[in-house]
């Protein structure tokens, strides 16, 4: 037996490699594809994207709305947030005035820093062993100054913020008793 190829045993004699595709041929023009609305989707999507985002938006600020503060005039239902036990009074401005007073207890007026605050008390001197009355209460000490050496039995001075009726009456009331404090 011969192990050489033989032309008469093969009818197909083998092609060079590469060369076993078949002949190419010519694609016939046609028109491009046009999907109806194509070019206008991206516009269209964001366009409804916008939509989404207002709603959410509204539905979010009819949420803060919802939860928001109340009213001044409506009863609080208790629904949300912590229970009110009174409303809350709105106070009007008061103007303020400072008011230097004397009081008669020199030491007490040491212990006094500004920014305290202070009840001031009216004792009156009578014979018939006198009273006690509050002239002015939270008053804020604004000013404490220097002692005089020449007479310490006079008493110290100390400078207060207090509403202008309120001045009135710690005048008065030092002209005819003697004033001390309290510490609030």
């Amino acid at each position: 037996m011969s192990l050489a190829p033989s032309s008469s045993s093969s009818p197909v004699a083998p092609l060079p490699l590469g060369t076993d595709a078949p002949a190419t041929c010519e694609v016939p023009h046609f028109a491009p594809v046009r999907v109806r609305g194509g070019r206008y989707r991206l516009r269209r999507l964001v366009r409804h994207r916008r939509r989404a985002v207002a709603a959410g938006l509204a539905v979010t600020a009819a949420a803060l709305v919802a939860a928001g503060p109340r009213e001044a005039g409506r009863e609080a239902d208790g629904a949300r947030g912590h229970p009110v036990a009174e409303p809350v009074r709105q106070h009007r401005a008061v103007e303020r005035v400072s008011a230097p007073v004397r009081i008669a207890d020199g030491a007490t007026v040491r212990l006094l820093r500004p920014g305290d605050r202070v009840d001031v008390i009216a004792a009156e001197e009578t014979s018939a062993g006198g009273g006690a009355q509050v002239v002015a209460r939270g008053a804020r000490v604004s000013k404490v100054p220097e002692p005089l050496e020449a007479a310490p039995e006079s008493g110290a001075l100390v400078v207060l913020s207090v509403p202008r009726a309120t001045a009135a009456r710690l005048a008065g009331a030092s002209a005819t008793a003697r004033l001390a404090v309290t510490l609030c």
